[in-house]
C-alpha cells in the first residue's frame, strides 16, 4: 500500500479456526464479554459499530444489529434494514470526516460456517494508494492486517464519536 500504512502478517488459519470455533463474537460483545476487546463507537440500543481487532485500513469499523440475525435481506424485514442502513451511511459519513479518505467501502460479509451475525464492513481508503492495491486487495486480510497500538484505537474511536457528536 502506501508508505503510511505498514502491515504485518496475519494469522489466517488461526483467526478461520477461531471464528468456526468459539460463540458468536458480535453476541459476545453485545453480551459484555470481555474477551472481545472490540472498542464500540456507537450503539443505539439496537445497533453497533465498533472498531475490529484486525485493521486492513486505518479506518475501518463494522456495524451489526444487536439482535443475532444472519441472513442480510431474510432475516430482517424492510424496516429493519433500511434502519441498519441508515446507521451503516451515518457511521460511514462519519468515518470519513474522521480519517483521509479517497473512496468508502462498504461489504456484509460473513458465513454460516463462521462469523454468521449479519455485519457491514465500513472501510475507509486512504488517498494514494496504487489501483492495484485497492478494492479486494486492500481488504484481504492475507495481504497483511495494520498494527494499532491501543493508544491508536482509542484516538481513532474518540475522532469517530466527537464527529458523530458533532
Amino acid at each position: 500500500m502506501t508508505d503510511a500504512i505498514k502491515r504485518v502478517p496475519f494469522d489466517v488459519e488461526s483467526y478461520s479456526r477461531r471464528s468456526r470455533t468459539r460463540p458468536c463474537f458480535i453476541c459476545a460483545m453485545v453480551n459484555g464479554d470481555t474477551d472481545q476487546p472490540e472498542e464500540i463507537v456507537y450503539d443505539d440500543g439496537e445497533h453497533i459499530a465498533f472498531l475490529p481487532n484486525f485493521f486492513v485500513l486505518p479506518g475501518y469499523v463494522l456495524v451489526a444489529p444487536k439482535r443475532h440475525v444472519e441472513h442480510v435481506v431474510r432475516d430482517l424485514s424492510e424496516d429493519e434494514f433500511v434502519a441498519v442502513m441508515k446507521v451503516v451511511r451515518r457511521i460511514a459519513l462519519t468515518l470519513e470526516a474522521s480519517v483521509p479518505c479517497e473512496r468508502t467501502y462498504l461489504l456484509s460479509l460473513g458465513s454460516q460456517q463462521g462469523n454468521a451475525h449479519l455485519h457491514w464492513h465500513i472501510a475507509a481508503l486512504p488517498p494514494g494508494v496504487p489501483y492495484e492495491q485497492q478494492q479486494y486487495h486492500a481488504l484481504m486480510s492475507e495481504n497483511g492486517v495494520i498494527e494499532r497500538t491501543s493508544e491508536e484505537i482509542s484516538a481513532l474511536a474518540a475522532r469517530i464519536r466527537n464527529s458523530l457528536g458533532a
